[in-house]
């Protein structure tokens, strides 16, 4: 016997297959509702068949019960004329004339003929009756009494069941009809069996059961039948939209004919080779642009190098040149730095964007790390009047990655922590469990708004362009950083509110090749600033 969890295994089977096959349902649909249409045309054809072969077999069996009434009555009629007939004779004569009459029907008849109900039972009585009928256990006391009630002319009749003797029950249809003999009523009990009736409404039925069920076996093959024709080309169509979008620009439809699904493949062709040229032909911008972008970063390297020694000199001998040069000396040695860092970026980006980086995974104690990457911006933080905040929730901190990759995600999240967080705290969280690790960046500045939130890791983009950046950045950090993190399988997410500040979360399994499914922290992290916590030190570990 089948458990309850195969009973549950076979459901969820049964329910995938009925929710992902369109041929499923619309076979099932169509022969469920032909079966309910079936079934509700057969039984109104059976009933109303059953009703009119019962209806022309009763006015027949009437009709032959009036005819043996009247000879039998005519029978009695002329024994009373002749007072010296015998009475055995008479009821023979009367047997005969019914069997005669019964001859007529189909299937077997017995008599039965007795006083009527209410008569006097004083005086000699007629009474005679087929061999082995109870006509008492037949005829209903109601069938006899309204024999008894009315009129000579009228026939009553009523159905029911005789017990053969094989313990089956044969239909009958039971007559009654009075009599007068020798002045006093008797009743005409005829009981037909209409078997042959009954069988032949259940070979019509059976013949309704037996066509019923070759009509759904055919409308169900002519839905199949249909279905293939029509699915059939869908299903190629889904298959060859899934090659396509799976980067076979090559593959296409089977056109065959002028039909409805003939114009539709040539419709998906064209617009597969449509969507071909256009591909193909954005590939060749992307190379074209990422060949310039590398080409022109790598001969921007040799007049940036002299331009870079030159200032070097420059502001090395700064304290020997007049007073009003010296700022313009520290101002060129600030941009040659900035404008190093930008061609790094954007090699970086070129690097990306080809398909070329190359990652050198180590063990990596992510808190060490962070620690690290604290230290080097806290002169920085400080003269923002921002305090840095370490938040280490305990748990493995050790993962897989490529610590300089890490060390630069860390580097844009800090920089843009203490460029937008107006002095106030930045707390930094770093929490792991079995499968992943998560560290987490949160200011409380004047926040981003969500319309602009969706562009925050676009290459070059800015919330506000005339905000002064103190570390210089090149805005391509975020950027970076997300492909930085999907590089290593992780995430990089963002959260933001205006007014409340802003929070960057990077989440990374914490073995290279594993997926991840959750991160071990919320975004944004419960900060214990907000709840007016006072934490001393410039870092603080829970």
């Amino acid at each position: 016997m089948p458990s309850w969890l195969d009973v549950r295994v076979w459901w969820a089977r049964a329910t995938r297959r009925w929710r992902t096959s369109l041929a499923l349902r619309t076979i099932a649909i169509t022969v469920g509702l032909s079966m309910l249409a079936s079934v509700i045309v057969g039984a109104t054809i059976a009933i109303s068949v059953g009703a009119n072969l019962f209806d022309a077999r009763r006015d027949q069996l009437l009709t032959l019960s009036q005819n043996a009434t009247v000879q039998v009555q005519l029978v009695f009629d002329r024994a009373a004329e002749d007072q010296t007939a015998e009475l055995d004779p008479v009821l023979q004569d009367a047997a005969s004339v019914i069997r005669s009459a019964a001859a007529t029907t189909s299937g077997g008849t017995q008599f039965a003929i007795q006083v009527a109900p209410g008569q006097p039972v004083s005086g000699s009585q007629i009474t005679s009756r087929s061999p082995n009928l109870d006509v008492d256990a037949i005829a209903t006391p109601e069938l006899a009494e309204a024999v008894a009630t009315e009129d000579e002319s009228r026939v009553w009749s009523q159905s029911a069941g005789v017990v053969r003797d094989d313990g089956s029950i044969a239909p009958t249809l039971v007559t009654g009809s009075k009599l007068q003999v020798q002045g006093r009523d008797y009743v005409l009990f005829l009981v037909y069996d209409i078997s042959d009736t009954a069988q032949t409404l259940a070979q019509i039925q059976g013949t309704l059961l037996g066509a019923g069920v070759a009509l759904i076996l055919l409308i169900g093959a002519v839905t199949w039948l249909v279905l293939r024709l029509v699915v059939g080309p869908i299903q190629v169509a889904a298959e060859t939209s899934r090659r396509l979008a799976g980067g076979d620009l090559d593959v296409r439809l089977p056109v065959r004919g002028d039909d409805v699904i003939a114009t539709l493949a040539r419709s998906f062709n064209g617009m597969a080779e449509s969507l071909r040229g256009q591909i193909v032909q954005l590939a060749d911008l992307s190379t074209v642009q990422q060949r310039f972008v590398s080409d022109v970063s790598h001969e921007l390297r040799t007049p940036l190098t002299t331009i870079r020694l030159a200032g070097d000199v420059l502001y090395d001998r700064r304290h020997e040149l007049p007073a009003d040069s010296v700022r313009t000396v520290e101002l060129l040695h600030t941009q040659i730095e900035r404008f190093e860092t930008l061609l790094a970026d954007l090699l970086e980006m070129s690097r990306y964007d080809a398909g070329a980086v190359e990652m050198e995974v180590e063990p990596v104690n992510l808190v060490r790390l962070i620690e690290d990457e604290i230290e080097a911006v806290e002169s920085l933080a400080a003269t923002k009047g921002s305090e840095l905040r370490l938040h280490a929730e305990g748990g493995w901190f050790e993962a897989e990655v490529d610590p300089r990759r890490i060390r630069r995600v860390m580097q844009n999240l800090l920089g843009n922590a203490i460029d937008h967080g107006e002095g106030r705290p930045i707390s930094i969280w770093i929490d792991s469990d079995a499968d992943a690790v998560a560290i987490a960046v949160r200011d409380h500045g004047v926040g981003i708004a969500p319309a602009d939130l969706e562009r925050v890791f676009d290459r070059f983009w800015r919330a506000d362009p005339s905000r002064q950046r103190t570390t210089g950045g090149t805005g391509l950090g975020l950027a970076i950083s997300l492909e930085d993190a999907a590089l290593h399988g992780g995430w990089l997410e963002a959260w933001s509110a205006p007014g409340a500040g802003s929070c960057f979360r990077l989440t990374l399994p914490r073995r290279r090749g594993r997926s991840i499914t959750a991160s071990p922290l919320p975004l944004p992290p419960d900060d214990p600033a907000e709840r007016g916590i006072t934490m001393g030190g410039d870092h603080v570990a829970d």
